[in-house]
């Protein structure tokens, strides 16, 4: 199950990315909605476009968090103490940070630049417009649910511009926020009995009986 989630969530993340890279200019946009647009941007940084620390810092933080994930994975799956839906969550998670490591190893040296005047094309390994691991994160999907301005009387802001919800992002980033939030609401409960000793986890699994495993 874990698998196939990883599997389906990537082979949508990276279509939509590829068709938005090899079909619109970087900048260009076109309205779904009032409230939803695909525009086509890129960015160097973490999800949501956000940028804090160095590309290749990125990118090796990107495959150690996912090496984990991973291993965590593959330990709760053995275990077969948790939910389903646990392991949904940590395979949307896992599913959306390789999404996005995919764009930065690769992505720079397969693809031309894509710039506000060319459309990205396929190039020979090594000919694209970055090295390994400094490739881009395409992002396209941007919802301005309400733009309008600070009413002025407001004191600092009054009169500017706002727009809510401002960021742009890609499958892959909503993968991990639906994933990360559901874990927080519903299942964190699992994160602290895995913090757990070694001991407390056998202990654990010795009072579970097989039909409790089976029902949940």
């Amino acid at each position: 199950m874990s698998g196939l989630i990883v599997g389906s969530i990537l082979l949508i993340d990276q279509a939509i990315k590829i068709w938005i890279k090899t079909h619109m200019y970087r900048g260009e946009s076109f309205r779904i909605a009032d409230w939803f647009y695909i525009y086509f941007t890129e960015n160097n940084g973490m999800a949501f476009g956000m940028e804090i620390f160095s590309k290749l810092f990125l990118t090796s933080f990107r495959i150690a968090a996912v090496a984990a994930i991973i291993w965590y994975l593959c330990k709760v799956i053995r275990q077969g103490i948790v939910k389903t839906g646990y392991i949904v969550c940590l395979s949307l998670i896992l599913a959306g940070a390789l999404g996005n490591i995919i764009d930065s190893v690769f992505y720079g040296v397969l693809f031309s630049e894509s710039t506000f005047h060319e459309i990205a094309h396929w190039v020979p390994i090594g000919e694209g417009y970055s090295d390994w691991f400094y490739g881009k994160v395409v992002d396209m999907f941007y919802f301005p649910i309400i733009d309008s301005h600070w009413p002025s009387w407001m004191p600092f802001v009054g009169g500017d511009h706002f727009i809510f919800f401002s960021p742009i992002f890609n499958f892959a980033d909503a993968a991990i926020s639906v994933g990360i939030i559901t874990l927080l609401l519903f299942y964190s409960k699992y994160l602290s009995q895995h913090e757990s000793s070694p001991a407390q986890t056998d202990t654990q699994e010795q009072n579970t009986t097989p039909e409790e495993n089976l029902s949940e």
